[in-house]
Parts: C-alpha cells; structure tokens; sequence
C-alpha cells in the first residue's frame, strides 16, 4: 500500500483480534518507522512504551475507562513527549555528523539556538507534545501500510498510567495507541469536511 493509499484509507479502529499478535520485530519495526517523523531541530523529543503482555494490557484497561482495546490489542503504545530533550540534542545529532551532514561546529550553533527557543516551559511542553504526535501519526501509517489498524486515544488517566508503568516524571503522555489486526465491526473513515471550509488563500479570504 502507498501512502497515499494508506491516508485515504485509515481509520480509527476499536475493534481488534485478541488471537493476532504482533511479534518484537514487528513493534520495533512499527517504531523505526515512527522515528523518521520531523522534529524541531532533529531534537527528536518522542518516547515510546509498548504494553505487550496480556496481564499489563489488562492493568492499562483500566487506567483507559475499560476501554475494550486497549486489552485487545496485541500492542498499546504509550506515546510519550520529552520536553527537555533539547538539552541532549548534541547526542541526537551524533549520526548527522557521522554521516557528514553537519559538524561539531554546527551542532554547537543548533544547540545554543535550541536552548534559547525552549528557554520557556510552556514552548517545551507544546513542541513535546507536536513531536510526539507527529511521530504517533508516522506509526499508524506505517501500520496501515502494513495491513493493521490503529486507534489514538487521549481517554486514560496519564498520571496512573505514569505510576502504574514507572514512566520518568519528566515525559509527558501524549496518547495511546492500540495497534493491531482488525476485528470486524470498525467503522471504515468518516467523511470530512470539504477542502473549501478548511482551506484559505492568502488573497483577501477569511478562514
């Protein structure tokens, strides 16, 4: 399936088969592929907790309102957001002066310019949160691409979910998303709003 193919056809889903696993090579894939997302400054702010075993999929239920999925999935990631992740980007531009893209002058340049763009909490926690749900987009497609569905979710209890896991206090849950193989009874994309009521021209016209 193309991308494009794959942005025509993607769903949420809430249904999914308990009987069809995932294998480790198939969620670290899935998180390969997440990781090519854009982030500001390559800072690459995302963190990924995968909930895979039956017993702590039922604990995760739980702190989701006894959302059915979440147990039935195969796999529940927990997508995560590190507001302070600007602080290591010299370590996250380590392949890119490895593959000759930048120096360490440049890097040094890039990580002053971070540090003063994310000098303000509140900048911190919104580009966690645009990074980490940039890469949570990546991943459905990329499940999508590979014939599996998936359903982002905002209805849990982040900070049970923070405790329950042991997640470090700094990260900030940014969804979760169920991923698997379909079980019938998912609705298939619901219509959207037409281009012209979302889409302006910079000419005069108002959004």
């Amino acid at each position: 399936m193309d991308v494009l193919e794959a942005i025509r056809k993607r769903a949420s889903a809430n249904k999914f088969d308990p009987a069809r696993p995932l294998s480790e090579a198939q969620v670290r894939e899935l998180v390969e592929l997440a990781t090519r997302a854009p982030s500001s400054f390559n800072i690459q702010h995302w963190r990924f907790l995968a909930v895979t075993r039956k017993e702590d999929r039922e604990k995760l239920k739980g702190l989701a309102y006894n959302q059915q999925k979440v147990a039935d999935a195969p796999v529940v990631f927990v997508v995560l957001g590190d507001p302070r992740a600007h602080e290591n980007l010299a370590h996250a531009l380590e392949g890119s002066v490895k593959a000759g893209l930048m120096d360490a002058k440049a890097v040094q340049g890039l990580s002053g310019m971070a540090a003063g763009m994310y000098a303000d909490p509140r900048a911190q926690r919104d580009e966690a949160i645009r990074s980490g749900a940039f890469a949570a987009m990546t991943l459905m497609l990329a499940a999508e691409a590979k014939g599996l569905v998936a359903g982002p979710m905002i209805g849990f209890d982040p900070d049970a979910v923070k405790k329950e896991f042991k997640i470090p206090e700094r990260l900030i849950p940014v969804l979760m998303l169920p991923v698997g193989y379909a079980a019938p009874g998912n609705w298939p994309q619901k219509p959207r709003l037409p281009v012209d009521e979302v889409l302006a021209f910079h000419d005069g016209a108002k959004l």
